[in-house]
């Protein structure tokens, strides 16, 4: 349950067309609503400005589907990560409305509009098309969470020209997601060019000297760019979440 939601609830009672009982119905699951196996968090969208998302590895299906029922009864947005494409033809059983990315592994049913077109937008790029999947689960958890995102992938250091042509989506971007495995050598590229935040996501692609990712993660943290933030390993969510927190804060001020 969202702000608008309950604002709305409020007005109705002001206005006299809904009642205390009805409204205290409506409200039954704040702050959160136990279910046995998880209790889920409605109130967090109110704290954050985001609802609770599911991190589908680890549970079951039939978990999965009892979790993303109750968060979209409750109107709020759903996203659902790392999940495959058996647990999403589950969920459409119950929410229809579901769409699946299979790049991503992501379940979203989105109610919000489309972003405004002067708002600033989240770049995201991928060093390999072997990091698309991560890139593309932060570019999908951006685009949930309200923001307007561009894509440009396969541009690594390996071939650094690829990368200078797409200048003018770089300079536009108000925040910059940079996803490489390997050396994770593409993050200090892009950070040495631009006055913006870039967010660096290290992948767990590579040979054996990477280290399931370990040597792009270690990499990222040395940066010699100054201002370049590292989230985890392949965690493509959290690049996505850390950049709309920024997005949201920058639209404060404007």
């Amino acid at each position: 349950m969202n702000r608008e939601m309950i604002r709305d609830i409020l007005e109705q009672v002001k206005s006299g067309s809904l009642d205390v009982e009805e409204a205290l119905e409506s409200l039954r699951s704040l702050p959160f609503e136990d279910i046995g196996f998880a209790t889920i968090d409605h109130h967090r969208s109110l704290r954050t400005g985001f609802p609770e998302v599911i991190f589908c590895q680890g549970k079951t299906t039939d978990q999965i589907v009892a979790i993303a029922e109750r968060i979209s009864s409750s109107g709020s947005d759903l996203l659902a990560t790392r999940a495959n494409r058996d647990v999403y033809e589950a969920v459409r059983k119950t929410i229809p409305q579901a769409q699946y990315n299979d790049l991503a592994r992501t379940i979203t049913h989105i109610r919000k509009v489309t972003p405004p077109e002067d708002t600033g937008s989240v770049l995201v790029i991928s060093a390999g098309t072997s990091d698309v999947p991560v890139a593309e689960e932060a570019a999908v958890t951006a685009e949930v969470l309200g923001n307007r995102v561009e894509r440009v992938f396969d541009v690594g250091v390996a071939g650094i020209h690829r990368l200078f042509a797409h200048k003018d989506k770089i300079e536009a971007a108000s925040i910059i997601i940079v996803v490489a495995g390997m050396e994770g050598a593409l993050a200090s590229v892009v950070g040495g060019l631009v006055d913006k935040p870039v967010i660096a996501v290290p992948t767990s692609i590579g040979y054996g000297a990477s280290f399931q990712g370990l040597t792009a993660l270690l990499g990222m943290l040395n940066s010699c760019a100054a201002g370049v933030t590292v989230v985890n390993i392949d965690n493509g969510f959290g690049a996505g979440y850390a950049a709309s927190l920024m997005s949201r804060s920058r639209e404060k001020r404007r």
